[in-house]
């Protein structure tokens, strides 16, 4: 009878190398550390190039240069106490640059009076294109988006209310 030599020493290099390659699997998929930039003779770390750290009102650009600040201006918005008033949104945006006469914005109740589930608000941008965002409890975090423009000019579907204040 044929006796199988001792496999503990086996199972012991095996395990060492499966775990060995899960630490270097799991510390390569993290996510890349940034360069620490070098400090110039004033002491003042330089800015990457090309990313503006606040983004800004781009009055001759496109629906899509403006909707990182679309999405800044309603991400600041949710994170206030006003997070469920249309007119917040409205008002943050005109105060960002967008021109209030292009602005859509829905009810904050509903025909019941409880607070609306959704409230969506958008700003026409020029003849094709609008800026929409959606926030409120089904939605979780707020959406903001680029959609084509609808019919006359609109950019949201069915009844809005008035923008008189």
């Amino acid at each position: 009878m044929l006796r199988r030599p001792d496999s503990s020493a086996s199972r012991v290099a095996t395990a060492t190398g499966v775990a060995a390659t899960l630490v270097l699997l799991l510390t390569s998929c993290g996510p890349p550390t940034p360069p620490t930039p070098e400090p110039t003779g004033a002491g003042v770390s330089p800015r990457p190039s090309g990313s503006p750290s606040v983004p800004v009102y781009v009055a001759d650009g496109t629906a899509d240069d403006n909707l990182p600040l679309f999405a800044a201006v309603t991400g600041s918005v949710w994170a206030s106490d006003q997070r469920a008033s249309g007119r917040a949104y409205i008002d943050a945006l005109t105060a960002a640059g967008f021109d209030r006469a292009a602005m859509q914005v829905t009810q904050d109740v509903t025909t019941v009076g409880n607070p609306a589930e959704s409230l969506m608000f958008a700003v026409r941008w020029g003849d094709t294109e609008c800026l929409i965002g959606q926030v409120g409890p089904s939605t979780g975090e707020p959406v903001t988006v680029v959609m084509p423009q609808l019919a006359e000019g609109r950019c949201l579907v069915g009844a809005t209310r008035a923008i008189d204040w």
